[in-house]
């Protein structure tokens, strides 16, 4: 059964406005929209889970770390609700949507809720 959480997420990412996975910005983009809620796409070409220490997730876009162009980053507190997103998601092209935010230069969206994040239909 959904969440109360989930279910505010999930209408919010609906709600986002003039915001699709058409007319989503490309990864490379995401950080001329700083500040903005937004829907960013591309491929994860780097996804490294700490597994010692923090316990967080990075999916890194575009180029492995540490020259990647955005990330998707899951806290240790939410990656449960997610499996195994950096074996999921390597190599896959998607979609991530929430506010982005710099992190000491770089554009990311912070993950907490699996609807968060969709795969892209490969063509």
């Amino acid at each position: 059964m959904p969440t109360m959480k989930s279910l505010l997420v999930g209408a919010i990412l609906l709600s986002l406005p003039g915001r699709s996975l058409a007319d989503s910005i490309p990864s490379a983009q995401a950080k001329d929209h700083v500040g903005e809620t937004a829907t960013v796409c591309g491929r994860v070409a780097d996804a490294r889970y700490q597994e010692t220490g923090s316990h967080v997730t990075f999916l890194n876009f575009d180029k492995p770390y540490p020259d990647h162009t955005f990330t998707a980053f899951i806290p240790a507190e939410n990656r449960s609700k997610f499996g195994a997103p950096e074996k999921e998601y390597l190599n896959q092209e998607a979609c991530v949507t929430g506010k982005i935010q710099d992190y000491r230069g770089k554009p990311e969206i912070i993950l907490t809720d699996p609807q968060q994040i969709k795969l892209r239909q490969q063509k």
